[in-house]
């Protein structure tokens, strides 16, 4: 039953396959308000670190609030780029990586102790979710890029 259920979600692209699962909801909202869900919903293939609800409860107070503003926007699909890698890499393939070049440009470390997979300060918590355009690993922290100078 598990893996019916598995390749089901796969026939969705990393939107849908996002909205299925109840952890994501915050990191959802945050797509949308920073115009990223054509590229989530397109065919290029891409690897998520989707930090979960519970990750985003442990950023600074007011953080999201603020960065969930309009004219933050640019900001926050800045850092919504820094958890995405393109191509199609499972939780092997990333473990062999020592760090992740991200959409948004900067490298993102990536380390394995343990047993357990992070990128940045946040662990993988729920890897490898397939999508139809990629794969998804939910995290418990959201990794924010480092601020260029202006």
């Amino acid at each position: 039953m598990e893996m019916q259920q598995k390749e089901g979600l796969a026939q969705q692209n990393l939107l849908g396959t996002l909205k299925s699962n109840k952890s994501f909801s915050t990191f959802i909202n945050a797509i949308d308000k920073a115009g990223l869900t054509a590229s989530l919903a397109g065919d290029e293939q891409f690897t998520l670190f989707a930090p979960t609800d519970e990750a985003f409860s442990g950023l600074p107070t007011g953080a999201l609030d603020r960065l969930l503003e309009p004219a933050n926007k640019d900001e926050l699909a800045s850092v919504i780029n820094y958890h995405l890698v393109s191509g199609r890499k499972t939780t092997t393939d990333v473990g062999k990586w020592q760090s992740a070049r991200t959409v948004q440009g900067q490298t993102a470390p990536i380390k394995v102790a343990e047993g357990k997979l992070s990128i940045g300060a946040a662990r993988v918590t729920l890897p490898d979710i397939l999508a139809k355009n990629g794969v998804i690993h939910g995290i418990d922290k959201v990794n924010l890029p480092e601020s260029k100078p202006n």
